[in-house]
């Protein structure tokens, strides 16, 4: 099992828009990083665990947690000529990107990254890396353990 940071603009998919959706489920769209998406297509698997993050607002930090509900498959937004995420060199053939379905399992308080960063234990974490602008990381289980005990 893997365990994930996936980050969410509130004002595009909020960890209680997510809840909103049928069985608490959204698909991740509108990932246009290769590494980002080669988390999704490569390691991703389904019941990984995902610390669901509200990045892009007042306070980013992380709002929820959630599981990967499936297997990559080609984002749909590419292929839409109106669409912000529109990319003309993908084709329904070749797609270039990839999203998963992503289920919340529970919305928690906040945990600013205010406050991770001020946790020795989370110190390395990849999320608090300089430069780091990644949408989404992957967390060791020993991160995963500490941000659960913190939530609870």
């Amino acid at each position: 099992m893997h365990y994930w940071l996936m980050k969410s603009e509130p004002g595009d998919v909020s960890i209680d828009d997510a809840l909103a959706m049928p069985d608490h489920t959204v698909g991740w769209y509108g990932v246009r990083n290769y590494q980002a998406r080669n988390f999704m297509r490569d390691q991703m698997r389904v019941d990984d665990g995902v610390l669901f993050y509200h990045s892009s607002c007042e306070v980013p930090g992380i709002a929820g947690i959630a599981r990967v509900a499936s297997a990559a498959y080609p984002d749909p937004t590419q292929f839409e000529r109106k669409n912000k995420y529109f990319d003309a060199k993908a084709t329904p053939e070749q797609p270039r990107w990839m999203q998963v379905d992503v289920q919340v399992t529970r919305k928690t308080r906040l945990l600013p990254l205010t406050e991770i960063r001020s946790i020795p234990e989370l110190a390395d974490m990849r999320l608090l890396a300089r430069g780091n602008r990644l949408s989404i990381t992957p967390v060791t289980k020993a991160e995963w353990q500490c941000i659960q005990k913190l939530l609870k």
